[in-house]
């Protein structure tokens, strides 16, 4: 159980911020269409309870790492919506500055260590992030999110078992949300419980109801407790599903209707909203209030990014180095 209390204030917290997710990410799907947002672009809607239960755990210290389908992560994490959407369109007010797009969210200052195209290559970061953490002899610790595809990348395995050796405080978090990109877990493996693989290197892993936030928010305190105390990693499979297809250009033939409408029944924003229903912790002018709020934030987002303007030419030789002046950086 969590040694982080679930209040009223928790349940409200988490209704409004997978609101957030889900507003945002219908919205960039429309825009999308549209032809105003480019390249690729992989939408979080479904999976909102594994960030929700994620950040009532961690503190703005702690550091989060994941694959490209990183909106949803860099909104929980703290970055504005106008930074989001600003990136999504290229523009220079983006949390990447138009740099990155869909793919590559990054904040510094919100501890957002990036989304990051390769696959499975945020994972050996996430790791080199905690041991950073660890040789400063802090207490703070990092959640490395990947999907359930870049378990079979031999970075995975490596990464493992440097972070076990090491006692390194990482929190590794397969979103397991079925498919890697088109292909189904069960074509892949003959082990369907991916949380196994953690034993093979002693590492505490364990199974969890990613569409339930309180079982997240359970799974990743006691994570979280460990790694602070020095004890060293988890590897956590964290059962999800994501409704749109694995981009926005698949059709997502490969799964049946019946199955999406079978995950659709468990919609953790209604699940959670019909928690706090049951509770009397809001009544519907608070839900009305809260709808509003979240329509306002993401209308205004498209508005700032809309407005906002492009990188000049110039931006391409800034912010490659660290040393402003690197010399071999040429005109």
């Amino acid at each position: 159980m969590s040694s982080t209390p679930i209040t009223k204030e928790t349940y409200l917290e988490w209704y409004r911020s997978m609101l957030l997710m889900r507003k945002f990410e219908e919205k960039t799907g429309q825009l999308y269409g549209q032809q105003k947002i480019r390249g690729f672009c992989h939408l979080y809607i479904g999976q909102e309870a594994v960030m929700a239960g994620t950040m009532s755990v961690i503190k703005p210290e702690d550091s989060v790492i994941t694959a490209y389908r990183d909106h949803a992560h860099a909104l929980a994490k703290g970055v504005s919506a106008n930074e989001c959407m600003a990136e999504m369109f290229g523009k220079i007010t983006g949390c990447s500055k138009g740099k990155g797009g869909s793919m590559h969210f990054f904040s510094k200052e919100h501890k957002m260590m990036g989304g990051h195209g390769i696959v499975g290559g945020q994972i050996p970061l996430g790791a080199g992030i905690a041991f950073a953490e660890k040789y400063l002899g802090n207490t703070n610790v990092n959640v490395c999110y990947m999907g359930d595809g870049a378990v079979r990348q031999g970075a995975f395995n490596e990464t493992l078992n440097m972070a076990m050796t090491w006692k390194l405080p990482v929190i590794f978090v397969c979103e397991n949300n079925g498919y890697a990109m088109g292909t189904s877990v069960a074509r892949t493996t003959n082990m369907m419980d991916i949380y196994k693989m953690g034993h093979g290197f002693d590492m505490p892993s364990a199974p969890v109801d990613g569409m339930d936030v309180v079982a997240v928010h359970n799974a990743m305190d006691e994570a979280v407790q460990r790694a602070r105390a020095g004890e060293g990693p988890t590897f956590l499979e964290i059962r999800t599903y994501r409704y749109k297809g694995h981009s926005m250009s698949d059709p997502a033939k490969y799964r049946t209707k019946e199955e999406l409408e079978e995950f659709k029944g468990r919609d953790p924003l209604l699940s959670t909203k019909a928690a706090i229903v049951e509770n009397k912790y809001a009544d519907d002018e608070w839900f009305a209030e809260v709808d509003a709020e979240i329509k306002k934030i993401v209308e205004e987002s498209v508005k700032f990014a809309e407005e906002s303007p492009y990188p000049d030419a110039s931006e391409i030789y800034k912010d490659v180095y660290v040393q402003e002046d690197y010399p071999y950086i040429m005109d």
